[in-house]
């Protein structure tokens, strides 16, 4: 590839990532210019945090000697990401929201403005990576496995990845931030952004409380002993152990307590001793669609793995499909399959696509 005079448009957010990304890129010869989006409008008297990414983003840019573009797509991010956020929340179900927001704003808006500006690429500072077999884009694991993102990627098709860079694919986190220490960006030690993709970190209970009504209720155990109260049930997720507030439990063990299911209908949720209690596995789960990278090269049943939450580790699987669902058997037991959350589908390290979990069992 001759990248003299080829435009690459990078998200800039403010932090380490992207900041490298883009001196990756200029070094590589591209002519690169910077974007940053603005995807949550703050209210009055919040903490914006995307004032100080924007500044960081705008300095890193100054020393890097690229131009910085400001695009807002807060309406976008409101209407096609955030409001099926609250949707599946009303539901009971646990959305994964980045993944939302790679695919409707990363690389759908980002990628439409940027091609108006006279991209010929754009990059991200994600931790992928990206192959040609046979004429054929295939997003595949990146080198540093323990920041991969190729889970949070997986809705995003290979029309979108034929106009994409990762320019970190084969760097470890800690190299970048070599990289950027090196070169004196203020952002060096700058902390990775957690929480719901572009609003930041909130407390989930404060911040769902704005949209949706939440009521106390009732926490059950599986012989339906009343063990505490509860905030709110679509706020909890099978699996989960944090924020149950259960104290000791008379004639219990002194043991962790972990939901394993819950009823919206009812507000009611239900919990569980022990991480290796059997109420928190499942060997089977099925998706009502599954969005493919590339366009289908294999027939059903589809032996494959199957990753279930960002940085699980994969589980065998055999995908089947019948009367317009998959259903996706595991070899062994998984534990904390929560529906509304994503089943990400892997064929060795190449990433084939996934589907939002509708039941497990």
């Amino acid at each position: 590839m001759n990248n003299h005079r080829k435009t690459v448009v990078v998200g800039m957010s403010g932090g380490v990532d992207s900041s490298v990304s883009a001196y990756l890129l200029k070094e590589q010869g591209f002519k690169v210019v910077g974007l940053f989006m603005q995807n949550w409008q703050s209210e009055p008297g919040e903490v914006c945090t995307s004032e100080i990414d924007f500044k960081d983003a705008s300095k890193v840019c100054d020393m890097l000697d690229i131009p910085l573009h400001k695009a807002n797509f807060s309406d976008e991010y409101w209407d096609k990401v955030f409001e099926e956020f609250l949707s599946e929340h009303r539901k009971g179900r646990t959305p994964n929201p980045d993944i939302l927001c790679n695919r409707e704003i990363k690389f759908k808006s980002f990628l439409d403005y940027a091609l108006n500006i006279g991209a010929d690429y754009i990059a991200t500072g994600h931790y992928a990576s990206l192959r040609d077999i046979n004429s054929k884009k295939y997003l595949v694991r990146s080198k540093d496995l323990k920041k991969d993102q190729t889970y949070f990627l997986h809705e995003v098709t290979e029309n979108e990845f034929k106009q994409c860079i990762f320019p970190l694919e084969n760097l470890f986190k800690n190299e970048v931030r070599d990289i950027a220490e090196s070169l004196n960006l203020p952002i060096f030690s700058k902390k990775d952004s957690v929480g719901i993709c572009f609003v930041g970190e909130r407390n989930l209970k404060d911040f769902l409380g704005r949209f949706i009504k939440l009521e106390k209720g009732i926490i059950f155990d599986e012989y339906g002993s009343e063990v505490g109260i509860h905030n709110g049930a679509t706020l909890y997720t099978k699996g989960q152990r944090q924020g149950l507030n259960i104290g000791g439990v008379k004639g219990k063990e002194d043991l962790p307590w972990y939901v394993f299911e819950k009823d919206i209908s009812k507000n009611e949720v239900y919990v569980c001793q022990g991480i290796d209690n059997e109420l928190l596995f499942s060997k089977y789960l099925e998706c009502d669609n599954i969005s493919w990278i590339n366009s289908l090269d294999f027939s059903f049943p589809k032996s494959c793995s199957v990753q279930v939450r960002h940085q699980h580790t994969p589980v065998n699987c055999e995908i089947s499909y019948e009367n317009e669902i998959y259903n996706v058997e595991f070899t062994e037991s998984i534990r904390g399959v929560a529906p509304g959350q994503s089943a990400v589908f892997y064929d060795n390290d190449v990433c084939l696509g996934g589907g939002i979990i509708s039941k497990s069992a």
